[in-house]
């Protein structure tokens, strides 16, 4: 983990010299430079020969005089000027030490609130640690303030106790004594409860306020390792330019985590093997220009993560070996000009993962690897004008995966060694005017791959070397006008209306198996 370095006490003490030391340094310095400017006057006035006169004049005495005094005057501005150096060195110092003596005690006293048996005097705690770190006299004190409120969240808690049931499960109705012992117990659990909260919500408030000015907490890093989410996070408008923000092992039952606009220049976030089983993540207009968000090894069986019109320039989004049973992940109108959205080992049982409207003129995203044995990715009218998006080595059982009316300029999407024993990909009305998309050695057993209605006018579509041992690859109603096609060292049928859509004779730049041609009668 990149956490900030902490500086020791010994960092925050004063480095000074002893006093002697210090002042004959300045005195011999002081003379030293007075002797080199009388040197370099008598040089450059040529007096050279002044001691070579049978005596010296008056004029003359008193300018050595006059400098004289100068000398002994400026080495005695500059000693003042030490001393007054050494003093204002000392009351900082000083200040320093009373300030971070003061702090500790509060922060003491804050710490104390906060294992209190009253909700009431947690959230006094929990507000006077968020004022200490506002009013910290540096960077670590901030942090620790910072470090302790977020190992407030990790703490276990007791569960919601829920409705008491009526009748209990022996047929009788609970006594009124038990009646208010529930009530009581529910009550402490919101109480609680709303401590939790309260934490949440001011580190969203500290977040969101710019780098450098007072009570922001830009730049500091937040432990939220196995935090239970049960309501609303927003730091939206943040700036991520260095230090940590860390959800691994958290559970997002409910609420919303919210990035919205915020800038991801630098730093860290990450929900790696994070579950998500309600709630949602935004970031819808994030700005990507650096930094990482992971999300390696996380859990969606519902929720939503939202990155819609969000813009990739640099920098790596990750959900490399996530599952995902339900819920959504959206990129719709994101646009990619660099950087890179991975998939890879990623298994989609259910949910859906959208690209729709999105633009690629440069970046990667890559399902290699990836297992797809329901749910959806669709790339529904998105624009390739450069980039990659790659699918080597998938394996299709199962849902479906859609470029419907997509438009591909430039890049590449490849399916090399990919396995079809199941699910979709449609191309239907596809534009490829550039670009190339390779099934290269792929295997259907199973499954539809279709370019209905797709318009090829440049660009490349190869299928060299796939095996077609059932399913379908259908090109009805699809327009060749350029581009190349190859199917070289391919097994089994034909695919449904290419012979049709290639016409008679077939351009030069489509590459047919020999059997698969029209006789020539």
């Amino acid at each position: 983990m990149n956490r900030r370095p902490r500086s020791t006490v010994n960092d925050r003490e004063l480095r000074l010299w002893k006093v002697g030391w210090a002042l004959g340094l300045a005195f011999a310095a002081a003379i030293l430079a007075a002797g080199g400017i009388f040197y370099s006057l008598v040089e450059l006035l040529d007096f050279k020969e002044i001691d070579s006169t049978s005596r010296l004049d008056a004029k003359t005495l008193f300018d050595l005089v006059k400098l004289s005094f100068g000398v002994v005057a400026g080495a005695g501005a500059l000693v003042a000027l030490v001393v007054a150096y050494r003093r204002q060195r000392v009351d900082e110092a000083g200040a320093h030490r009373e300030a971070t003596r003061l702090h500790t005690e509060r922060f003491s006293q804050a710490v104390d609130k906060l294992g209190s048996d009253s909700p009431a005097v947690r959230l006094g705690g929990v507000h006077a640690l968020a004022g200490l770190a506002d009013d910290a006299p540096d960077d670590n004190l901030r942090q620790t303030c910072i470090d302790v409120l977020c190992a407030y969240l990790r703490l276990p808690f007791s569960p919601d106790p829920g409705d008491l049931l009526d009748p209990l499960p022996d047929g009788t109705s609970p006594s009124e004594e038990r009646r208010d012992a529930h009530q009581a117990k529910k009550d402490r659990y919101h109480a609680f409860r709303e401590v939790r909260h309260t934490i949440l919500r001011l580190i969203g408030d500290h977040y969101r306020i710019p780098e450098g000015t007072h009570r922001s907490w830009q730049g500091c890093n937040l432990d939220l390792t196995r935090v239970t989410l049960d309501s609303s996070v927003n730091f939206s408008g943040a700036t991520f330019s260095g230090g940590m923000v860390t959800f691994n092992g958290a559970t997002f039952s409910g609420g919303m985590v919210t990035f919205n606009g915020a800038t991801f220049s630098d730093g860290i976030v990450t929900f790696n093997g994070a579950t998500f089983s309600g709630g949602s993540v935004s970031l819808i207009s994030a700005k990507f220009s650096g930094s990482s968000v992971t999300f390696n090894g996380a859990t969606f069986s519902s929720s939503s993560v939202t990155f819609n019109g969000a813009t990739f320039s640099d920098g790596i989004v990750t959900f490399g070996g996530a599952t995902f049973s339900g819920g959504m992940v959206n990129f719709n109108g994101a646009e990619f000009s660099g950087g890179m959205v991975t998939f890879s080992g990623a298994t989609f049982s259910g949910g859906s993962v959208t690209f729709n409207g999105a633009t690629f003129s440069g970046g990667s995203v890559t399902f290699s690897g990836a297992t797809f044995s329901g749910g959806s990715v669709s790339f529904v009218s998105a624009t390739f004008s450069d980039g990659i998006v790659s699918f080597v080595s998938a394996r299709f059982s199962g849902g479906s995966v859609t470029f419907i009316s997509a438009r591909f300029s430039c890049g590449s999407v490849t399916f090399g060694s990919a396995r079809f024993s199941g699910s979709s990909v449609d191309f239907g009305s596809a534009t490829f005017s550039g670009s190339s998309v390779d099934f290269g050695s792929a295997t259907f057993s199973d499954g539809i791959v279709s370019f209905v209605s797709a318009r090829f006018s440049d660009g490349m579509v190869d299928f060299i070397s796939a095996r077609f041992s059932d399913g379908s690859v259908t090109f009805n109603g699809a327009e060749f006008s350029g581009g190349s096609l190859g199917f070289q060292a391919t097994t089994g049928p034909v695919p449904v209306g290419l012979l049709a859509a290639v016409g008679t004779p077939v351009l030069s730049t489509v590459r047919l198996r020999a059997d698969w041609l029209p006789s020539v009668p």
